[in-house]
Parts: C-alpha cells; structure tokens; sequence
C-alpha cells in the first residue's frame, strides 16, 4: 500500500498491507502533527503534493526497502490539511527479524522526507502560516538500547 490521501490515517490497512507469513517483525511509524513543533504554537499543517512523483518515488523507497532490508513496505502520507495531534504520514515495515523491520521502517521515513515532494504549510495559532521549503527537522539521537532480557528474542 502506498498512497497519499486527505482522509485520516488508520494504522490497520498499512499493518495488513506488509503482512507476511515469513515476517517475524512489523515495526510502524506514525508522524504526527504537534503544537509545538516551531517558533510559537501550531494549529495545522497543510500539505501538498506533486502526486505522480511523490507516489512513484514512495514505490521507489518500499522496492528499495526490500532490496536492502528483505522488508515490506507500505506508506500513506495526508495531504490537505492536518490539525495538531492528527498523524500525517504513516509508515510499517515487515521483516524476516525485528531488527531488520525497525531498520526498514526508519530508513523508509527518513528517504520519504528527503526525497518525496511533499511540501508542508505551517499554520500558526496567531493566524499567521509560512511554508517550509527545504527545511529538516534535526536528526534526533537514537534512544539507548535497553539490556536484553533473557528469552526476549522476538
């Protein structure tokens, strides 16, 4: 499943869409529109797409995934507008290990924001917007790996 839509995303559809008998992992991702994510306080997002592209180039990042990964992949991002607290892309990987899953979901996210032309419009509680052209969020540190358990192999 990849796709872009204004409806709400439902993490269900994408969990069926990489199922696999095969998979031993599923790991999901889900970008969500938060209030204080710039200068002063968000109400929404609007997106835009260039939708041809933007679908041929998710195709492009799930076949990718496969190749690197041995995962699958499936991908929905919002476009239109995406009020605080309502997710705005979505993003589930399946793989034959979990490690492998969690690695294909993030490297998948991440090739979306850098390479898919979506663009988001930043609308500001004050009535004020602005577009982000070309802006990254900065890249976060991974949280550290906690201790394995005994018999917690998935």
């Amino acid at each position: 499943m990849i796709a872009l839509t204004h409806r709400p995303l439902e993490l269900a559809g994408l969990l069926a869409a990489v199922g696999d008998a095969d998979h031993g992992g599923t790991a999901a991702f889900l970008g969500t529109t938060r209030r204080e994510g710039h200068v002063r306080p968000v109400e929404a997002i609007d997106y835009e797409a260039y939708e041809e592209l933007a679908l041929a180039e998710l195709r492009a990042i799930a076949a990718e995934a496969g190749d690197r990964f041995g995962a699958r992949v499936a991908a929905v991002h919002r476009v239109g507008r995406v009020d605080v607290g309502e997710p705005s892309v979505a993003v589930a990987a399946s793989a034959p290990h979990r490690a492998a899953a969690f690695a294909a979901c993030r490297w998948a996210i991440d090739e979306l924001k850098e390479r898919v032309p979506i663009w988001k419009r930043v609308v500001y509680a004050d009535g004020g917007d602005e577009w982000l052209d070309g802006l990254r969020e900065p890249a976060e540190d991974p949280a550290p790996a906690a201790a394995p358990r005994a018999g917690a192999d998935v």
